[in-house]
């Protein structure tokens, strides 16, 4: 009995409890993810065209940063001293529009009048009409920009709210994107942090057949940039490269996010088909099952 009492065991059982803690919010994250993930299904619906595979690949990342890594406050969309997130693949907007819907920015109910006239909820982000949307995005190639312009505002005014921002692998084929990579890595902009989701595929196929971009790591850190390779469906993974950008002193960060378009769904992963495509009522029936059965697996862990 007095081996219970001493320090050692005292130091494990804090450990196992923390380990508990982890898990916990591990599964919590994986919950939200699931929850986006049905939200962009049930906001598409049937016979209606929607970005779902590029929505979904990254879920999980939009969960993390939602849900865990950035400071915001619903109720306090303008404040100053919050982080900013800009979605650069803006066509993606249904993974945004879940997440704020999920953190409270705005009803669940407005994800029901997506891209209907006079709705908030629109094919691409709006600043002005959605609380919580820092930047209009579509036009490919600019959202890195956008963050380094923040970034150094942020430095010139004292503040250390931090600015991220997610690219798609297609996008990078725009020139601004690396015009930006050099302008980040210039100003130290280690307030900066991007991550590129690299599931492989754009609107007509494999990327890597379109306009070759690796070895895409040795290109940003040519760049001078602080690169971190991740399983974009990670949450542990996610979490963990997110601290360590936060960490890492005097340059901007990459986390290359190794993703599959259309995680999640059956029918859509690792098909072009549904970079911006049409679900069946059949499908739309499948995919709400596999969502479900997933949430139920992850409700039975808890």
């Amino acid at each position: 009995m007095e081996l219970e009492r001493g320090p050692r065991p005292l130091r494990l059982i804090g450990k196992v409890r923390h380990q508990m803690k982890t898990e916990k919010s591990l599964r919590n994250l994986q919950r939200k993810a699931c929850l986006l993930r049905r939200h962009i299904i049930r906001m598409v619906g049937v016979g209606k065209t929607g970005h779902i595979g590029g929505s979904c690949s990254c879920a999980d990342i939009v969960a993390a940063l939602y849900f865990s890594v950035m400071n915001v406050d619903p109720a306090r969309p303008d404040d100053p001293g919050r982080d900013r997130f800009i979605l650069s693949k803006g066509h993606a907007a249904l993974v945004l529009y879940a997440a704020l819907a999920e953190r409270g920015f705005f009803p669940l109910g407005e994800l029901e009048r997506l891209k209907q006239v006079g709705a908030m909820l629109q094919g691409h982000p709006d600043r002005l009409r959605t609380p919580g949307v820092e930047a209009n995005t579509g036009s490919l190639g600019q959202g890195l920009s956008l963050a380094n312009g923040m970034a150094l505002a942020a430095k010139l005014d004292g503040s250390n709210h931090r600015i991220y921002v997610i690219l798609g692998d297609g996008e990078i084929n725009e020139g601004q994107v690396w015009e930006a990579a050099m302008f980040g890595a210039f100003h130290r902009l280690d307030n900066v942090t991007a991550t590129l989701d690299r599931n492989g595929l754009q609107a007509m196929g494999p990327t890597k057949a379109r306009l070759g971009t690796e070895p895409m790591g040795d290109k940003w850190r040519a760049f001078g940039w602080h690169v971190i390779e991740i399983d974009g469906h990670d949450l542990a993974q996610i979490l963990d490269a997110f601290a360590q950008a936060k960490a890492h002193p005097g340059s901007p960060t990459l986390i290359l996010a190794n993703t599959v378009k259309g995680k999640g769904i059956s029918f859509a992963e690792n098909n072009p088909a549904f970079h911006n495509g049409m679900m069946t009522q059949e499908q739309y029936d499948l995919a709400s099952r596999e969502l479900e059965a997933a949430l139920a697996a992850l409700n039975d862990q808890t």
